[in-house]
């Protein structure tokens, strides 16, 4: 009979946070690590959510910075604070430590929606076959990180991971498996990290790699995609001195621009 925890679903994770001696904590199994660390949408996530459960009348999220400083595993603490808040905008910090010490530094902008008197949106989602015309890559050489299990992500163009493509450019379905409408922001949030960096389509073999810093703008109120399929866009711009600059996109299915994000990588190959 195996020791191996069952699967703890997206939301019964985000459900079973409680507030003990000033933060906020969970336990976080197996299922949701990349290597030695969580998955850096999920710690991202959580973060989200406490800073939710702490603050419940903030507005919409408009921006994410996110700092990884460390790995993070297994029971975890996370202590929302208020930087500032304003009429309409607040600024709120969040850190997550673990049993492996200091692991993330989140800082989330808030803001109320308003009546603009211009509007543009620039970020047209590309031409992609659809999710049921394209296929889950596997890696050749290893297993998938164990966190993949709880997306369907799937290469719509550019070149797999892994694959030694000419160019750092990839486009992907992505699918959260096992979420809540409840949890929208941090289900997308989730999800935007959920796909391996570009940089990976350039190597022929696993490279080790850990993202340092990741910001993410998110363009809409309603995060909602029809079904439940959203198309993403990752672009590594530079990559020198063992680290990857990458910008990503994400809509949903039928074209609306939800995130726009920046990722600083360290790749260790």
């Amino acid at each position: 009979m195996s020791d191996t925890p069952a699967p703890t679903r997206f939301d019964t994770l985000l459900n079973s946070m409680v507030l003990k001696d000033g933060t906020y904590q969970t336990t976080v199994g197996p299922d949701w690590m990349q290597g030695r660390t969580l998955y850096g949408g999920i710690s991202s996530a959580l973060c989200l959510h406490a800073t939710r459960l702490a603050f419940p009348d903030l507005p919409p999220l408009r921006s994410a910075l996110i700092a990884f400083a460390g790995p993070s595993a297994g029971d975890v603490h996370i202590r929302p604070t208020i930087l500032r808040q304003g009429k309409s905008a607040a600024f709120v910090t969040a850190d997550l430590s673990s049993e492996a010490g200091f692991g993330v530094h989140a800082t989330f902008c808030f803001g109320a929606s308003r009546v603009s008197t211009k509007r543009q949106v620039l970020l047209d989602m590309p031409s992609l076959p659809s999710p049921d015309e394209v296929y889950r890559p596997k890696p050749k050489d290893r297993v998938l990180p164990h966190f993949t299990d709880h997306f369907d992500m799937r290469v719509a163009k550019g070149g797999l991971p892994l694959s030694g493509a000419p160019d750092a450019d990839i486009c992907w379905w992505l699918k959260a498996l096992d979420s809540h409408e409840d949890f929208a922001e941090a289900t997308l949030l989730a999800l935007a990290d959920a796909p391996p960096p570009a940089a990976l389509s350039l190597f022929d073999s696993f490279t080790p790699l850990s993202t340092m810093t990741w910001m993410v703008d998110f363009l809409a109120d309603d995060l909602s995609s029809p079904d439940g399929w959203h198309a993403a866009h990752l672009k590594s711009e530079a990559i020198a001195d063992g680290y990857s600059a990458q910008n990503s996109y994400v809509w949903a299915s039928d074209g609306k621009p939800l995130l726009a994000c920046r990722q600083t990588i360290a790749l260790f190959g």
